[in-house]
């Protein structure tokens, strides 16, 4: 036993001289990284500023938000403005919340699923026309959405989906920019995965649902995550589709209180911070997932 701790003693001490001896001496060295510590901590305050005006300006009364003097927080803190947020009788929040909810999981999950197999078919699945197909995806994505956002209108009016969940969703399911990064990864996934799946029978489709997905984790994550705050954050199809309050989602409630006979500032300040949350939640728990998943999806082909 005395060996082992004295052997397990010296290999700490090596260790330790190793990183003192890498460790850089040069004043340079040092100075550059304290120079991106504070460039980084400036970044993230100036990053930071928005969210604390909408928590500050959204606890506060009319009086707060519009004083000349300054404060860091008001001295009373108005909780009530939350109660009072979900009690307005002229906004339906919380319905605005469970509309913006459905639409962005919806949208979320069939842009992927469409995407990923539209994707791996270019990808994987050999097709004279695959690489014009692939373009002609690419080539939409270059169209204006003020183009088509007409004929849309024009198609979901027909079909009597306005005000209906069904409008909001299903005409937002595929992306061209989704099936492009799921295509550009998908190319350098590795084939020996998948020879192997072949070997024991399995088809395209099982291929891609029992190999393909549950090695292509961070890649989906990502393409979710983004495709989630993209249908969050949409305001214009919204607004133009839900014509019924019943039907309006979290951004087109958020327009109401910004009109020309009246300006609730406190009140919009804390529903902007009530409807910033899930995305802030999205984003903390796959923030990793989107770096690594841009990252492994790659842009050559």
């Amino acid at each position: 036993m005395a060996i082992r701790r004295t052997e397990t003693t010296s290999r700490s001490t090596e260790t330790g001289r190793v990183r003192r001896a890498r460790a850089p001496r040069d004043p340079r060295v040092r100075a550059g990284r304290a120079l991106r510590v504070v460039t980084v901590t400036v970044l993230a305050v100036l990053f930071l500023i928005p969210f604390y005006l909408l928590v500050r300006n959204g606890l506060a009364t009319e009086q707060d938000i519009t004083a000349p003097d300054w404060t860091f927080f008001p001295r009373d803190l108005q909780w009530s403005n939350l109660t009072e947020v979900f009690g307005d009788p002229n906004l339906p929040m919380a319905r605005a919340l469970l509309n913006s909810t459905l639409i962005a999981v919806s949208t979320t999950v069939g842009t992927v699923l469409l995407a990923s197999l539209a994707g791996y078919g270019l990808a994987r699945i050999p097709y004279r026309h695959a690489n014009l197909v692939f373009y002609a995806i690419l080539g939409t994505l270059m169209v204006p959405a003020a183009v088509t956002f007409v004929p849309s209108f024009v198609l979901v009016s027909s079909l009597g989906w306005i005000s209906t969940l069904r409008g909001l969703i299903v005409p937002t399911l595929f992306s061209a920019f989704a099936c492009f990064m799921f295509r550009q990864y998908f190319l350098g996934f590795p084939r020996e995965l998948e020879d192997a799946a072949r070997v024991d029978g399995l088809g395209y489709w099982r291929t891609y649902w029992r190999i393909v997905v549950p090695n292509s984790r961070p890649v989906f994550a990502a393409i979710g995550t983004i495709v989630f705050i993209g249908a969050w954050n949409a305001f214009l199809w919204p607004l133009v589709i839900g014509q019924d309050r019943e039907s309006w989602t979290v951004q087109v409630a958020l327009s109401t209180f910004t009109t020309a006979q009246n300006l609730n500032l406190h009140e919009l300040f804390i529903a902007a911070a009530i409807s910033i949350a899930p995305l802030v939640v999205v984003f903390v728990l796959l923030q990793r997932y989107i770096v690594a998943g841009v990252e492994r999806s790659g842009i050559d082909d």
